[in-house]
């Protein structure tokens, strides 16, 4: 069975045709482009948009020095303090990356920092911006879940009855204590409440999750798969940690405070977190993408195609796939701060 794929179902789990073999590598999870082109018809590809937005983690809103592994420039590309528009920023790009990827369509991404952290009157148009180009037919927002509110999600539901539209919340971790420890500046409940806030609206649900944050154990990272899996969250994306030169984690790191998993490690945790997950979860990413002039550690993170390979081989060879140990015997009703031991 080494070389089987995983077919996913919409009306029930996973399962494993008999007797297919592929050349290619097996992925058994769902994959995000696929899911694109078989809505779409062809290639998708995101658009990433500095608007200008700070964060309430770093303007003084509740902190000045942000979450623990941020550098300061909050994903971003600096084109918003260039005095680019967002119109300049997604027309420039789109020659670049139809020619990379041989994209057709594409999502307007607003990365850097948090992109709800402004009144409506000032989100509204900058939302319109981005959606006046005819080849752009998605909509993605990322943010906070303490940065909306009835008033916000209304103007972000509006906007599907013409685009697709994703709200991507970083939960990084659904440990309190491992949020207190990264200074990440809300809670679990936080990201619960903002959740059943904004399903029902027609919008698209990512959630943000860090794999190897310092003091997480299996067990955790367990905890945080199978409270997204209850939620039914339609995606999620998975980082890796990584330390950057400007980032408050660089100097604990560097002084031996804590330490960062090896490549073997991250696929293992990887795995395990697909494992729980509910079945028709989409992957929007595996893997970070850090800038390799401001990298500390790990070493490992600028070889993406090698972690991407380790992930697979992962998969295959613990013959184990997205949903397997779905569903979770974790009940979100019964949600605690400590941690269920499971078996691996």
């Amino acid at each position: 069975m080494r070389n089987q794929a995983i077919c996913f179902c919409p009306s029930g789990p996973p399962t494993i045709p008999p007797r297919f073999t592929c050349p290619k590598m097996i992925r058994r999870y769902n994959d995000f482009n696929a899911y694109l082109r078989n809505r779409f018809g062809c290639r998708v590809q995101k658009i990433t948009v500095d608007a200008g937005f700070t964060c309430p983690n770093r303007d003084g809103t509740l902190s000045g020095t942000g979450c623990l592994f941020c550098n300061g420039k909050g994903s971003g590309s600096g084109a918003a303090r260039l005095g680019r528009s967002i119109e300049e920023q997604i027309r420039s790009a789109k020659p670049r990356l139809a020619k990379r990827y041989k994209a057709k369509k594409f999502i307007a991404y607003f990365q850097s920092f948090t992109n709800t952290h402004a009144p409506v009157e000032v989100l509204k148009p900058r939302y319109n911006q981005a959606l006046r180009d005819p080849e752009v037919v998605g909509l993605a927002i990322g943010t906070r879940p303490d940065c909306v509110d009835r008033e916000k999600l209304e103007l972000i539901g509006s906007f599907t009855a013409t685009h697709m539209v994703w709200i991507e919340y970083g939960l990084q971790s659904a440990s309190d204590r491992t949020l207190r420890r990264i200074n990440r500046g809300h809670t679990v409940q936080d990201f619960v409440q903002a959740v059943r806030l904004t399903q029902g609206r027609h919008i698209l649900i990512c959630a943000h999750v860090i794999l190897g944050l310092p003091g997480e154990t299996t067990a955790d990272i367990v905890r945080t798969a199978r409270l997204l899996a209850d939620l039914r969250v339609e995606a999620v994306k998975i980082h890796n940690l990584y330390v950057e030169k400007d980032a408050p984690l660089a100097e604990p790191y560097r002084s031996g405070q804590f330490t960062l998993p090896s490549r073997d490690r991250y696929a293992d945790w990887v795995s395990c977190f697909l494992e729980h997950l509910h079945p028709e979860t989409i992957i929007q990413r595996l893997t970070g993408d850090p800038d390799p002039e401001s990298l500390v550690g790990p070493s490992w993170s600028l070889e993406k195609s090698k972690t991407l390979t380790k992930i697979h081989r992962c998969l295959e060879d613990r013959q184990t796939y997205q949903g397997r140990r779905y569903p979770s015997r974790y009940l979100l009703e019964n949600f605690r701060e400590g941690v269920e031991s499971t078996s691996s």
